[in-house]
């Protein structure tokens, strides 16, 4: 496989017709390997030897769209000083603009084992975790526009993609509850006839159904505990997950606009679904603990400012870096109208 320097940024997986640069940020490792994740479950390794200001990056000739990857981080194990590297657990790209699969809650996507905390778990995670996937950036917008409204003639409704097509009778069964099913005529009809200038979506950013959930049988309904800032949720799309959910929202978001209908986002920026010390290595712990999350005086710890047992660290340029790229994606490149964001006060908390 070739393997050349590529770029810093963009940060993630940017194809570009030929080939896909891959560039990922982390203080704390020593070595990061970029993972690409075979059909059959055996994967291939590429160590991201450049590195500029902390972000490991290599442009891979060939890798295409579909394409299913994650990271390996090599550095410090040490959560007493916030460090919880951990080479053994496959890691989500937090730039992925999709992602695939879901999470098998296995004791391997755990960095200690259970009932022992203060443990170091080196079972592999990969059979059990979700893959980021290399997209397609292109698609034909035709003359799409921002409909724009004004706020004194605009109605927001408030809707979650599931909850607003999955037993709507003029609806195929296979679009119900989907992306597709929001680009349906029917659906469109029934917003513009309540006079809706504003599509407001509950989260659609990639979630995770929590362990606890899933050992009830139950998920996560409403979306809040994001783990992908940049995808849009596997589990409403149509006709799979190796990237055509990019393409379906895509598809909403320009039907809805053709009608005069904004589409806003429900966004929770204020922590992930990592959850607290005694949650999963999914993505940001294992790449850099102490870069992403407010941890507490004693390190081990999460600064809980959410209830959802961690709070992202604001003040760190990364995270505020990942947070305006993330909005600026949604904008530019899917083309959303605003966004509402849930507990907007932490985000600007400082200190106490």
């Amino acid at each position: 496989m070739q393997v050349w320097p590529g770029q810093a940024y963009p940060l993630g997986a940017t194809y570009d017709g030929a080939g896909t640069n891959f560039a990922v940020f982390s203080e704390a490792a020593r070595r990061i390997e970029l993972c690409l994740l075979h059909d059959d479950g055996s994967e291939t390794a590429v160590e991201l030897r450049e590195s500029d200001a902390f972000v490991r990056h290599a442009y891979l000739p060939g890798v295409l769209p579909g394409q299913r990857y994650g990271f390996r981080v090599h550095g410090p194990y040490e959560p007493q000083n916030g460090h919880r590297c951990n080479s053994a657990k496959l890691l989500l790209d937090p730039y992925a603009r999709a992602m695939s699969g879901t999470i098998e809650w296995n004791e391997s996507v755990y960095g200690y084992h259970f009932g022992r905390p203060d443990s170091r778990n080196d079972l592999d995670s990969a059979p059990h975790t979700m893959a980021s996937v290399v997209v397609n950036p292109f698609f034909d917008w035709g003359d799409d526009r921002p409909p724009r409204t004004d706020y004194h003639h605009t109605v927001f409704y408030e809707a979650h993609v599931k909850g607003l097509t999955m037993l709507h009778p003029e609806l195929p069964p296979e679009q119900r509850g989907t992306y597709a099913a929001l680009a349906h005529p029917a659906v469109i009809e029934h917003l513009t006839q309540l006079g809706v200038t504003a599509l407001e979506l509950m989260p659609v950013h990639q979630f995770v159904n929590d362990h606890r959930l899933a050992d009830s049988g139950m998920s996560n309904y409403w979306g809040y505990n994001t783990i992908g800032f940049f995808a849009p949720h596997n589990a409403y799309a149509s006709w799979g997950d190796r990237g055509q959910q990019v393409l379906e929202f895509k598809q909403a978001v320009r039907a809805l606009h053709e009608a005069g209908i904004e589409v806003i986002l429900d966004v929770v920026y204020n922590h992930t679904a990592e959850g607290n010390h005694l949650g999963p290595t999914l993505s940001f712990r294992g790449l850099d603990n102490a870069q992403y999350y407010r941890l507490a005086d004693d390190p081990r710890y999460y600064e809980d400012t959410t209830g959802t047992g961690n709070s992202l660290l604001m003040r760190s340029p990364h995270v505020l870096q990942l947070i305006m790229d993330s909005l600026r994606y949604w904008v530019t490149e899917m083309h959303v109208d605003g966004f509402r964001f849930d507990l907007a006060a932490t985000l600007a908390r400082q200190f106490h």
